[in-house]
């Protein structure tokens, strides 16, 4: 918008120079030739009024040499013909053609106008002045002029002009340019303000202070809107981490108190009880994983520290090794990742053991800043790849394996939080395969 702003100021200010240099430029031509008309026209009247006298007298050496010296100093061209047309006396070299300009003459007419002189031409112009007073022409003077100095005059006021409307052009597309920045700086400054907003940072806000008064009351109603939003979003996530803080001590008694009920159950309420007891496990996985969920929103637990992978990888070993799944991984002990990365490498594994049969493999590897967990697990759709990371997502195929439906949301909030990638993609020949790409480091 920005780059439209200019252009369009920029268009206008062309047509306003142009509209003040061009008519300033065909002005001065206009002069110029209307200068040169008198100048050289007074020279010719002088020179029939020679010729008229020379003719009363019949005497032309007077006359020949006012014409020889006057083309000399000049390089002009003087012709004098007769009243029937015939040529008289001529100096200079004459390349005009006549006829039009000497019917003129004869009439008892003198030349009133000019062609336009500019630096493009006409290379000469050609003058006719009658002989004679009223009715008793004697004959007619033709004068052709060159045109070399009244071109260089019109070609230095319109280079001048040309230059004067370069330089105000250079100027006006200077300030038009500011004058944009000025009327968009609040566009501006609101767009980055909605994009680090987006990218996670809920306490941006836009800085009101440059720019039109409407847009800058349009700032500062963005940012009560966004304080609203952050405030209301706040409150839940408040909400959520109070409520699943809360609700452990509750569930922890309460399956205490199932536990010491189980002495005192008759057999046949032992299943119900296994089922109570799997129902409270979920409930407790959900409040943990909700607790988690509301601490990393709020930021907490992603901060800088970096921990050794292969450390942590090994304490997955075991777990693996109980589930008859070999886990592989090429990464050395001074690898070290962000904590963060390092908690999406353990949702990513806890996932992996739920889902990948007996014999399956399960390889971790780290390069480049790329960090990849990859299983030959049933895997997933591209249209369950897409829903996967959302919250509460299951799977109909998995619905009967333990979990929250909230570790990928959990491990897509560590990945906005840290600045790195987070995707599913397909292993093959199957498979999933969990790809986090962090952000490289200056």
């Amino acid at each position: 918008m920005n780059s439209r702003l200019v252009v369009t100021f920029t268009t206008l200010i062309v047509f306003l120079v142009a509209a003040l240099a061009v008519p300033l430029g065909l002005s001065y031509a206009s002069h110029r030739t209307n200068r040169l008309l008198l100048d050289r026209r007074a020279d010719a009247t002088r020179f029939a009024e020679l010729a008229d006298q020379a003719t009363r007298d019949d005497d032309h050496t007077g006359l020949i040499a006012e014409i020889n010296r006057y083309a000399d100093l000049y390089g002009a061209a003087v012709r004098v013909r007769d009243r029937d047309g015939s040529l008289r006396l001529s100096a200079g070299r004459f390349e005009a053609d006549d006829r039009d300009a000497l019917r003129l003459a004869l009439s008892g007419r003198t030349t009133e106008d000019l062609p336009l002189i500019t630096p493009f031409g006409p290379a000469t112009v050609l003058l006719a002045e009658p002989a004679g007073r009223d009715a008793a022409i004697s004959g007619v003077v033709l004068l052709q002029a060159p045109t070399d100095q009244a071109r260089l005059d019109v070609s230095l006021v319109w280079g001048a002009l040309a230059l004067g409307a370069l330089v105000a052009l250079g100027y006006s597309a200077l300030v038009a340019r500011r004058l944009a920045r000025w009327i968009l700086r609040p566009v501006t400054e609101l767009d980055r303000t909605t994009r680090a907003i987006a990218q996670g940072r809920l306490d941006a806000r836009a800085h009101p202070g440059v720019g039109p008064s409407e847009l800058r009351r349009l700032e500062e109603r963005f940012n009560a809107m966004a304080d609203a939003v952050a405030g209301a979003m706040e409150r839940q996530r408040a909400f959520v981490a109070d409520a699943s803080h809360e609700l452990r001590t509750p569930l922890t008694v309460l399956g205490l108190r199932l536990e010491n009920l189980e002495p005192h159950l008759r057999g046949e309420g032992t299943a119900e009880f296994e089922e109570a007891m799997a129902e409270l496990d979920r409930l407790a996985l959900l409040v943990e994983d909700l607790l988690a969920l509301a601490k990393v929103e709020a930021g907490a637990g992603v901060e800088g520290k970096e921990v050794e992978l292969a450390a942590r990888l090994a304490v997955w070993r075991e777990v693996y090794a109980a589930k008859d799944v070999r886990l592989l991984t090429g990464i050395s002990g001074k690898a070290g990742v962000p904590e963060a990365a390092a908690r999406i490498a353990d949702i990513a594994l806890d996932n992996a053991q739920k889902f990948v049969p007996a014999g399956g493999t399960v390889t971790v590897t780290l390069e480049d800043g790329v960090l990849r967990v990859a299983d030959d697990g049933p895997g997933l759709s591209e249209e369950e790849r897409t829903e996967a990371m959302g919250r509460f997502w299951r799977s109909g195929a998995h619905a009967n394996v333990p979990g929250s439906g909230l570790g990928l949301a959990i491990a897509a909030e560590l990945a906005r939080a840290c600045g790195a990638t987070l995707r599913l993609l397909p292993a093959e020949p199957h498979g999933l395969v969990v790809e986090l790409r962090l952000p490289r480091q200056p």
